[in-house]
């Protein structure tokens, strides 16, 4: 879990560059980051508006634990 400063370190990331900030939070083979650069290119607000939801509010590790992807559990065992 991030602390304060952390967090405030990220959000004056992503309002100057959006992308870098996500990409520093979530890596820059995701689907946060090709998204946050694709906003940023079409327009520099819609990519810090998604840059700080992405920061703030997407928590991946919610998505990645082993009880939600039964899936990826079987077909490895296959």
């Amino acid at each position: 879990m991030a602390n304060g400063c952390e967090i405030c370190c990220e959000i004056l990331i992503a309002i100057l560059i959006p992308p870098l900030g996500v990409c520093l939070k979530h890596g820059c083979c995701t689907v946060e980051f090709c998204l946050c650069l694709i906003l940023t290119l079409l327009g520099y607000i819609p990519g810090i508006i998604y840059a700080l939801y992405a920061i703030v509010y997407v928590d991946r590790d919610q998505f990645f634990d082993e009880y939600r992807r039964p899936l990826y559990s079987q077909a490895s065992a296959v």
